[in-house]
Order: C-alpha cells, then structure tokens, then sequence
C-alpha cells in the first residue's frame, strides 16, 4: 500500500479541532523534518520551551530527534514508492505498446496483469523490509546499554538436516551426544563440542516427530509419522574436542536482535556417517501419526501419543500393547514421563492435558486439566512435584502436583508456545516460540533471559523444541527449529540469577 502523505496545515487544522482535548500535561510533538522550513529565528530550545509539559527538556529534545528520523523514514518511503510506480506504469505502456496484450483487448489483464502484480507484490516486500529495518534502527536507540557479562554463549551449530527438526534430547548415559528428529524422515546423533554427526538412524517412512534416550542403556525411542514407534540401538565414538568458538553475545531483553529474512539454512546434509537402518522394537499399535514418545522410569515401558487421540503404554522388551490411555477428545501433541515416578502426562489440541498415575499397578487413575483456551502444546514435569504446561494461546502455567486445582504461577507471552524444557538442577523454563524467540524464565514467572538473536546466530524460522544438558558442571541449553538447524548455548546459570 503506498504511504499517504499530508500537509502540515492540515495535521495543525485536525490538531485545532474542538472535539481534540488534550491534557494540560500531555507531550506534544511537532514535525521537524518535513519540507516545511521553521519561521526564521526560532531554534528548536524557543519551540520546546514555547510548549506546555512536565517532561524534561532533554527527554523531550531526544524524543523530538527520534520522531524526526521516523518522518524522514516515512518520506524516504513515500518517495521510493513514487518511484516505482512511475516503473509500473513505464512499464505497462511499452507492453501495450508492444502490442502484448491478452487476446480481448483489455490490456489490463493476462500477461500484463501478471506482471503488474508481481510488480505490486516487489513493491509490497521491498517497502515491508525496509520499514522493519528503519524501525528496528529506531527503536533500538529507546533500549539501555547492559552490562559486559556474557550471560549465553553459543557453543555449536548442528547442520546436517534435510528438512526441519521437530524434536531433541540429549543422552542420560556415557558418551553423551545430542540427538534430533526431522521431517526429513531421519534422526542423527551428534558430538555436542565439535558438532559433527556421529550416526544416522533411517528406519522410519515418514517424518521423524520426536526422540527420547534411554535412562542407562545406549537405546533410543523415536515416534513418526508412519504411525510407529521404533526402539533402535546406537554406538558412537566421539571424536576429539576442538577448541571452543569465540562467539558469546548477551542474553537479555535489551539484546539488539535485528531481524534478517526467513530463509534455509545451506547444506546438502550430512558427510558419511554410520547409519542404522532397522529397529529392535517396532511399536505399530496406533492408527494415526505417532507425535511423541518418553520412557517411564527405569526404561522397562514406554508411552505414545498419537493423532488418533490415544497414548499406548508398551513392554520395551515384547514390544506388547500393555494399555491403551484414551479420553482426550482431539489429537494429542505431547506426551512426557516423570523421572521419578510412574506418572504420565499428555497434551492435547482439545485444550487440555491430562496426568495418568501408574504408581498402584490395581488402580490407574486420570486427572484433567482445563487452564489453557487453546492447543496444549507441551507439559512436563520437573524434578519436584511441579508440571508445567505450554500452549498456542500464548501462556505457560505452573502446577503444583498436590493441588492442581488452579496454577500457582501463569507467564503471559506475545507467541505461540511449543515444546518447552525445565532444567532439572536449577528449575529454569525454556520457551520456544513461533516467532524464532527463545526465552528464560523461573517458576515463578520471572523473566530471566531472552536468547540472543540476530544476523550472526539465532533461529531464522520458529523454534520448535528445547532440551537442557547440566552435566559437568555446566548448564548447556539445546534449540532446534523448523530452519533445520539445532543450536547449542552454554547458559552462565549464576550470572542469569544475579541479573534477577
């Protein structure tokens, strides 16, 4: 749409209008930077000082330079987008002169249509760019310097994915890799330090949705779209650490994150590596897309969640439908295991989520949530007796196991929420978003930490999942995102709670 532009005198007029009451302590902003010259002799300090408000006079000197670079943006703008349309029209008269015109004589249309419109659609993106560039410049100079601390820093890109990647985890036993699962119809296990991909595991006909490894054997659980569930086998060989990268950025929400165009990450998938190819265990009981699957404590059972509204509960070592979990009433979306204790809890689009309890193998009771308005994305537990719980309507909320009767804590957010984590050690949440955004919080609510996102590292596309790594004595935090990339940050967990 092109920039309406206006007089001066008219804006003053409407200003002037009667029905236009102002307070006696509002701002007032006048225009600085349009074509209209000041009267001669009065200077920017007679025009504020000539105004009524209680701001500041450098508050108000700085707002005035600020609103001015918008009004030059703006022109800028309006000015470019004369321009092309002079090009448009150009254009349209030498393809009519050309005689290129559809047959029917209306050289409005067809060809000529065509071309206007793919024209019309340059113009829409190119002024779209160059709005959120101009802005973004702007409103970065209203944020606060912070300090030097690096309270993230990135530790590895993993690429190596043909498509985007919906899950990942990292292993519970010795040697320890991260693990992710793709569209692409494949999982790869990688080295964390250097970020090869030490194996490939292909066994699946459709999209790879989730991963989960087994609490001490060298095992992992995949869920796909083929309506399965297999239980596959790995052995890998780290190779030797390399020195680690000299990227670090902050971590806060006063991080300079200038967005750059959606796009792919480059790639032709990974070099030649091992690659498994058939499962121990092929789970097959469901009807529909297998979204996600989690061991139970000690690895002798699992459980599926699947789009035909049921989660299967299995022996790992007969691979025997042991029961099948059903009441939610549209498809599920997550399911996850207590570390604990033989506790289940599934999500659901029918906005709810609910919590099985397997501890009396007599008595297997279900126990229904109700406190998001839309697709449960995720729950999990924590190490405590707390769940936690994501959803598409833009909230996370923190339950207390004793009384789930309401949250004992709600964090309210600007997008979507997808497969969210809890640090075991030091109880942090970590937020995917839809809106390439990864952010850190207590259980509590209290924002912690936004991480960094810009031209140089980040997401370019929505962040799907998030898994903590705390051995070691370190706190590592994995991304991934539908960029088809997964990302490895080193959290400085003792800055981040000084910061709160």
């Amino acid at each position: 749409m092109p920039v309406e532009g206006g007089s001066s005198s008219g804006s003053a007029s409407a200003a002037r209008h009667p029905k236009q009451k102002r307070k006696a302590h509002s701002l007032s902003i006048r225009r600085t930077n349009s074509t209209e010259e000041r009267p001669g002799g009065i200077q920017r300090g007679d025009m504020l000082d000539g105004q009524d408000s209680k701001l500041p006079l450098a508050l108000r000197s700085n707002l005035l330079d600020l609103f001015g670079q918008i009004e030059r943006e703006f022109e800028n703008l309006y000015i470019e987008n004369l321009e092309l349309r002079r090009e448009i029209e150009s254009l349209n008269e030498r393809l009519t002169g050309d005689g290129q015109a559809v047959e029917g004589g209306d050289p409005t249309k067809g060809a000529l249509k065509t071309k206007a419109s793919h024209s019309t659609s340059q113009l829409s993106q190119k002024l779209k760019t160059t709005y959120k560039a101009s802005t973004s410049k702007i409103v970065s100079s209203f944020k606060a310097t912070t300090g030097s601390r690096a309270l993230c820093q990135l530790l590895k890109e993993y690429v190596g994915h043909r498509d985007g990647i919906w899950d990942l985890s990292v292993t519970r036993t010795q040697p320890v890799v991260l693990g992710t699962a793709s569209a692409d119809h494949s999982a790869l296990l990688w080295s964390i330090e250097t970020g090869k991909c030490l194996l490939r595991y292909a066994g699946h006909a459709g999209s790879v949705n989730s991963i989960k490894f087994h609490p001490t054997e060298q095992m992992a659980l995949t869920a796909s779209g083929d309506q399965t569930a297999h239980i596959w086998r790995y052995m890998v060989q780290l190779p030797a650490p390399q020195p680690p990268p000299d990227v670090s950025a902050l971590c806060d929400e006063d991080q300079d994150s200038s967005d750059r165009e959606e796009g792919e990450v480059d790639g032709e998938g990974p070099c030649e590596v091992p690659t498994v190819r058939v499962a121990t265990a092929t789970l097959k009981s469901h009807q529909g897309v297998v979204i996600a699957a989690d061991w139970l404590v000690g690895g002798r059972q699992v459980v599926t969640a699947s789009w035909d509204r049921a989660a299967n509960l299995y022996e790992v070592e007969t691979s025997e439908l042991v029961h099948t979990l059903t009441g939610h009433d549209q498809e599920l979306t997550h399911c996850c295991t207590h570390p604990t204790q033989r506790l289940v809890v599934t999500s659901s689009r029918d906005t709810t989520f609910r919590l099985w309890d397997f501890r009396d193998p007599s008595i297997h009771s279900v126990n229904v949530f109700q406190g998001h308005t839309d697709t449960v994305t995720s729950a999990v537990f924590t190490v405590g007796d707390n769940v936690v719980s994501g959803s598409d309507d833009r909230t996370v909320k923190v339950w207390d196991l004793k009384n789930m009767r309401s949250p004992i804590a709600t964090i309210r957010t600007d997008s979507a929420v997808n497969r969210i984590s809890v640090s075991a050690n030091q109880k942090i949440i970590a937020l995917p978003h839809d809106n390439r955004q990864v952010r850190l919080f207590d259980m509590s609510g209290v924002r912690l930490a936004r991480l960094p996102r810009s031209n140089r590292m980040g997401h370019r596309r929505m962040v799907c999942c998030t898994t903590w790594n705390e051995e070691n004595q370190s706190c590592n935090l994995f991304t991934c995102g539908f960029d088809r990339q997964a990302i490895g940050w080193n959290i400085n967990i003792p800055a981040l709670l000084q910061e709160k």
